[in-house]
């Protein structure tokens, strides 16, 4: 039998409201609105016998030991609520840069239960398919289907996805991982705190690339001040998307260290890329479609 191939693409947070911190569990409650970008890394399965996982890429290195990753996690999840899955060995081609607030792991572990509900014909809405993305992290699931959604609370409610809506956009991520506790840390809520904040605005499912952008100007991610203090070099990356024509939005995405710019036209946000890459050959700078 022939591999199973997928893509796993980046997620980027367009929004990101922190309602409060959860009385009962702990966990932050948020409320985001979450695109998919057309960077990303790549995720095959050769059917077989043995479970395994191999890595390579330009990132392979800071994705941290094979055996702990999320791919393998997420299978032997589900493997736990189907005893006789056919799962075999996956190989996992790192692109995403690690640490990056762009669900790199979490969309490889959705990417391997993509992959293993094809090859077991189990549908993607399958309650054990969701259970096991959930028990793997919070962001699995809403990058089970990639496409640009709310997800809400601590990320167990997603709502349905939009007409597609490419915005063109360029992705930056200065090299410094930010792991997202120490963000947390920084955004100092304690358990059954509230954070204080304009509601989130209403995104209606039909929305075109204009009327979308338009409607989540207002919004906010309330995590970009504190990992202000982590990383301050966030602020000089927000800084050179500002600084480029026809960039409409830069804005953070999930808890850092990447940003994102949204441009009127994929030419602007190529040429935008261009530029800064050249003048900070140190970063990670990508012109992609946000969908």
């Amino acid at each position: 039998m022939s591999s199973l191939v997928t893509r796993a693409p980046a997620k980027i947070n367009l929004t990101l409201h922190v309602l409060g911190r959860r009385a009962g569990d702990g966990y932050h409650a948020l409320e985001s609105l979450v695109a998919f970008a057309g960077s990303a890394d790549l995720l095959s399965l050769m059917p077989g016998e043995s479970l395994g996982l191999t890595v390579s890429g330009p990132t392979a290195g800071p994705a941290g030991p094979t055996d702990d990753n999320l791919v393998l996690r997420a299978v032997r999840h589900l493997a736990r609520l189907r005893p006789n899955l056919r799962a075999g060995a996956f190989h996992l081609t790192k692109r995403l840069p690690v640490a990056a607030g762009i669900g790199g792991g979490s969309s490889d572990a959705a990417a391997a239960l993509r992959l293993v509900a094809q090859l077991n014909g189990i549908a993607l809405d399958d309650p054990d398919v969701i259970a096991a993305a959930r028990a793997t992290g919070a962001d699995v699931r809403v990058c089970l289907e990639p496409r640009a959604r709310m997800m809400r609370g601590a990320g167990e409610s997603i709502g349905p996805a939009l007409a597609p809506i490419p915005l063109p956009a360029v992705l930056i991520n200065p090299g410094v991982p930010v792991p997202t506790a120490p963000v947390f840390k920084a955004l100092g809520l304690n358990v059954g705190e509230s954070l204080p904040g304009a509601a989130h605005p209403e995104i209606a499912r039909d929305l075109g690339p204009e009327a979308l952008l338009a409607a989540i100007g207002p919004a906010r991610n309330d995590l970009e001040a504190p990992a202000l203090t982590v990383a301050p070099v966030i602020g000089a990356a927000l800084s050179a998307l500002r600084a480029q024509a026809d960039c409409q939005l830069a804005r953070m995405s999930g808890s850092g260290a990447t940003v994102f710019g949204i441009f009127g036209h994929r030419s602007r946000a190529a040429l935008a890329a261009r530029a800064i890459g050249q003048a900070h050959p140190g970063w990670w700078v990508v012109p992609t479609l946000l969908r």
